[in-house]
């Protein structure tokens, strides 16, 4: 699909005004948002808040020494694509340009026609690029989001803890895994459709995201199993994340249809401690063992981890780690 060449911002640059005017004129004729600039402190403070699809520059702009501008836009090439208009013709001037990521060479003075024609060229390689990247984006979200809820999936999950456990010792700072299932969640399956059932995990799924923060990491672990991981958050912030999560389910009223129900959940918590080494999979157990608790204490809580826990459980140790390496192999 042709796009707007209004929608294409262009910067020139080039010190000299009647050259400068000599590549605007013909890319004034396309239509494109076009701007040119003469000064490179100028065109340094211009990039910091316009962002141009394409750059087109004389590599001896600001009269530097030949490359030495062109290595200062290498930050912008990413999303830009860079075409060099120069008289010098030598093989080994166009190759220096081009290995530094210029994307295309124009040799001046140039006929306006073909200029436009490689201009138009390096836009189609620019859109063809961003379309390749928002289709690998879209593709790595289909890997690692759950479409029922738009959290991220067990398959994802795990690789992202360990990341952030490994965080955590380097900075020295602690990491907090959330476990979290919803109380009586068979009720809703018996008592309506598994449309139904699966509406409400879907609404679960945007409160938690909602209530999270970016550098949060929100995953539906399994069925009605939800894990958070939180990271340089103090106890006293996990607390109270958890509770007003606690609370936000307790009174939302999940309704579709002729179908409605109000649910609960239930919370463990367990926190990495400063200085001591403890693998993803241990603080996934302490969290799902303090999850337990909360279970067994009746339910619609939070509950932290603590050492006792692990005493006054009916679930061992190695029963926990073996759960947590099934679903991990599975997801």
């Amino acid at each position: 699909m042709k796009r707007d060449p209004k929608s294409r911002p262009i910067l020139v640059l080039d010190e000299d005004p009647q050259t400068l005017e000599l590549m605007l004129e013909p890319l004034r004729w396309e239509g494109y948002d076009v701007r040119g600039l003469t000064s490179a402190t100028e065109a340094s403070e211009f990039l910091n808040y316009w962002k141009p699809q394409l750059i087109i520059v004389d590599p001896e702009f600001s009269n530097q020494d030949g490359l030495k501008y062109l290595n200062s836009l290498a930050p912008f090439l990413e999303t830009t694509g860079l075409i060099i208009v120069s008289s010098e013709n030598s093989t080994e001037r166009i190759s220096e340009c081009l290995d530094m990521g210029a994307s295309d060479y124009i040799l001046s003075p140039f006929v306006p026609m073909e200029f436009l024609a490689r201009v138009r060229a390096q836009l189609r390689f620019r859109d063809a690029k961003e379309d390749l990247l928002e289709a690998n984006h879209q593709l790595q979200e289909l890997v690692e989001i759950d479409d029922l809820t738009g959290l991220f999936n067990m398959r994802s999950i795990f690789s992202k803890l360990e990341f952030e456990m490994e965080r955590g010792k380097r900075f020295n700072r602690p990491v907090t895994v959330v476990m979290i299932d919803m109380d009586h969640f068979k009720s809703v399956n018996d008592g309506h459709d598994h449309l139904f059932g699966s509406y409400v995990l879907s609404e679960v799924g945007k409160i938690i995201k909602t209530s999270t923060r970016t550098v949060d990491i929100p995953a539906r672990y399994g069925g009605d199993e939800f894990l958070i991981v939180l990271s340089e958050t103090p106890l006293a912030g996990i607390e109270q994340f958890c509770e007003r999560l606690r609370a936000r389910i307790e009174h939302a009223t999940f309704s579709q249809g002729k179908d409605s129900i109000k649910l609960t959940i239930s919370m463990g918590f367990a926190t990495s401690t400063l200085g001591e080494p403890i693998a993803a999979k241990e603080l996934v157990r302490k969290a799902d063992m303090a999850l337990y608790e909360a279970k067994r204490r009746g339910r619609n809580q939070v509950c932290a981890y603590k050492p006792e826990i692990d005493r006054n459980t009916s679930l061992d140790h190695s029963a926990v780690i073996d759960i947590f390496d099934k679903k991990r192999k599975t997801a």
